[in-house]
């Protein structure tokens, strides 16, 4: 650590009565005085002297002191600091464990009745919002493209993708394309991509389509062209997720307020904020953790999402968490959203769970 930074960083002492604080605070809701510092910390220290400590604390951003009280809370800053350094977290004990195996080894007739028991576990397991995004297949093949002239400049596309899937299409075009011009782009994608997968796809129909630039004739140049954005969206659907217990952050004090909880119900009904936080913990190596403001939306700011994504076949196909306040028992908390994205990449993998093996492998 360089003298610079050590000079922004509390001592050891600090950083224990840090801890307990926010331990403390998580536990109780209500500002932490320095007797019960005294009281909890196991430190020989007068309250005078954790007074002092404390004072350098809300120097460094760490903790505040609310006006109504002479004690103190956590900052976003402070939550950050334990997330990272200070906290001890506890693995599921084998109890829970089992329950967890127990839930998840039933048979699911869809992947979407398996991401609805997820969700509504990790709401039972953590008394607040679970949310789980329906898993996307790790490769979209193409099978077949079909092109359907409407009226007004209007193209029905048609993708057989995978096996049996079907997605439909309704682009506007600038330009109207006769039915033989449609017939003859599909058959030049039929015949050169079918079989290969959407991304592949995409990236040789834009170098095919700088390369035969000068050869190809201007329609077909913009009907494939116009394929290309069709693959885009069936590449990259609108993803859905399935939350449940978001009327548990009814029960914390700092989540209650009336006009605060119809601003994050509305926010969980439009989906777009949720799905774009999701969205950046896709390459996550694990858990990850967003902190109040740190989530980038004001609603959130007295909230703490937890995510980890979850895998099939090394490729990351979703995204799992729990949201509720910052004051949340993240040594608890953390731990379960993990254990949970493993063994759901073992259901989507193996199957079923055996419920009376203690292991996540």
């Amino acid at each position: 650590m360089s003298p610079d930074a050590s000079k922004n960083a509390p001592t050891d002492r600090g950083r224990h009565l840090l801890r307990v604080l926010i331990q403390r605070y998580i536990r109780d809701g209500q500002p932490v005085g320095s007797r019960t510092l005294s009281k909890d910390s196991g430190l020989d220290l007068s309250p005078a002297t954790i007074r002092n400590v404390m004072s350098d604390l809300e120097e460094l951003g760490l903790v505040a002191a609310p006006h109504t009280s002479a004690g103190r809370v956590p900052t976003p800053l402070g939550y950050r600091m334990f997330v990272d350094t200070l906290v001890r977290y506890r693995q599921p004990g084998s109890s829970d464990i089992r329950r967890i195996r127990h839930k998840l080894g039933g048979d699911f007739d869809n992947p979407a009745s398996l991401i609805g028991t997820v969700s509504n576990m990790l709401s039972e397991f953590t008394s607040m919002a679970g949310i789980v995004t329906v898993p996307r297949a790790a490769k979209v093949l193409l099978r077949q493209i079909e092109f359907l002239p409407l009226s007004e400049n209007r193209v029905l596309v048609i993708l057989v993708v995978n096996d049996t899937e079907v997605q439909n299409r309704i682009l506007h075009l600038e330009t109207e394309f006769t039915s033989s011009e449609l017939q003859q782009a599909q058959n030049y994608i039929n015949t050169h991509y079918a079989g290969s997968d959407l991304h592949t796809v995409r990236e040789k129909l834009l170098e095919d389509l700088d390369a035969t630039r000068d050869s190809m004739n201007q329609a077909m140049h913009d009907i494939i062209a116009v394929a290309h954005s069709a693959m885009d969206k069936a590449e990259h659907p609108d993803e859905e997720y399935v939350l449940a217990g978001e009327t548990n952050l009814m029960d914390f004090a700092e989540l209650s307020d009336v006009d605060t909880l119809r601003q994050l119900f509305e926010a969980f009904s439009r989906k777009r904020m949720i799905l774009d936080l999701l969205d950046r913990s896709i390459s996550a190596e694990g858990v990850r953790v967003f902190i109040g403001e740190e989530s980038g939306y004001e609603i959130l700011d007295d909230c703490s999402v937890v995510t980890a994504p979850y895998h099939v076949d090394d490729e990351t196909i979703g995204v799992l968490g729990v949201i509720g306040p910052t004051r949340m028992a993240y040594d608890r908390v953390v731990p379960i959203v993990d254990v949970t994205a493993k063994l759901l990449e073992s259901v989507l993998s193996h199957g079923p769970l055996d419920a009376t093996r203690k292991s996540t492998d």
